[in-house]
């Protein structure tokens, strides 16, 4: 938050009578947002999204629609194919993207740049900035995704029809892209509380977030043959594994031959009522210590 925000936000903070905890969480946000309108971040963000937005317009139009919308097993063109390549990655992406841009530095930053002193000096709680700085995250994230949204079912329309553009598995698949966005949110804020370095708080959370939780998925169910379900990004897989036209057996093993031995590959998807829980478990848990640790952690 600047000088000039943190002004603005101390005068309505002060006076006869203390605001209520939902004015200060307004009054954060509000300031929040317009910094983030002013931040080069999220025209950056923005930027990438449309120009992921218009590079798949680009190459379904240059290819054709069956190049990725040709069901595997019957041959016809169907929606579902068409949203299981346009939206599974690259709405994963996108929350990885917004997570470490909104809420990578949002709590740490206030220690590094020494703002947070002058904040937390006024009567406003800490839990107020908390919650105030995550609602405002969450809405800069909102407007993100729901851009490159908008782009898809554009898309979709244009091919398919307004009617038959919209299966049912891509709108499951969106709310759990929201859901997948809270827990990230929940998530990096964590990490922001826990470092007073931004640069530390967004390296950490964008290495977990990009292959760090996949390479832990990877090792743990090749060598201890477990189900990790303790994995932020194995929760996420049903973003993805719910546009497929057979939703993956929640356990399969899978042959491999090398040379005369051959060895049985072991490989899991999380059930949506297990990826679910896994995103929300993550969500309460990751939010609540990172309220834990901002409110305790002293500005000097």
């Amino acid at each position: 938050m600047s000088q000039e925000n943190q002004s603005a936000a101390m005068e309505n903070a002060v006076g006869n009578k203390l605001p209520t905890s939902g004015q200060q969480v307004g009054t954060i946000i509000k300031y929040e947002m317009r910094n983030y309108f002013r931040s080069r971040r999220f025209f950056i963000l923005l930027a990438i999204d449309l120009i992921i937005g218009a590079l798949l317009t680009f190459v379904v139009a240059y290819k054709g629609i069956a190049s990725i919308a040709t069901n595997p097993i019957t041959g016809a063109i169907q929606a579902l194919p068409f949203y299981s390549t346009w939206w599974g990655f690259s709405a994963v992406i996108l929350v990885f993207f917004s997570a470490v841009f909104f809420g990578g530095d949002a709590i740490s930053g206030e220690f590094q740049n020494k703002t947070g002193y002058f904040l937390v000096s006024n009567p406003i709680r800490r839990s107020s900035i908390y919650v105030g700085k995550w609602i405002a995250a969450l809405v800069a994230s909102l407007i993100i995704i729901g851009i490159f949204t908008a782009i898809t079912i554009a898309n979709a329309s244009y091919y398919f029809g307004i009617t038959g553009g919209m299966p049912w598995q891509f709108q499951e698949s969106f709310i759990f892209t929201l859901v997948y966005l809270i827990a990230a949110l929940g998530f990096t804020f964590f990490f922001s509380s826990l470092f007073k370095s931004s640069a530390m708080s967004i390296l950490i959370t964008a290495i977990l977030l990009l292959f760090g939780f996949m390479l832990i998925d990877e090792l743990v169910t090749a060598l201890l043959n477990i189900e990790p379900w303790f994995s932020l990004a194995y929760g996420s897989g049903i973003v993805s594994n719910v546009l497929m036209s057979t939703y993956p057996a929640h356990l399969s093993t899978v042959p491999e031959h090398f040379g005369k031995r051959t060895i049985s590959i072991t490989s899991y998807a999380a059930t949506i009522p297990e990826g679910l829980a896994i995103m929300l478990g993550y969500f309460i848990v990751t939010a609540i210590l990172g309220l834990v640790l901002f409110e305790r952690k002293e500005f000097n």
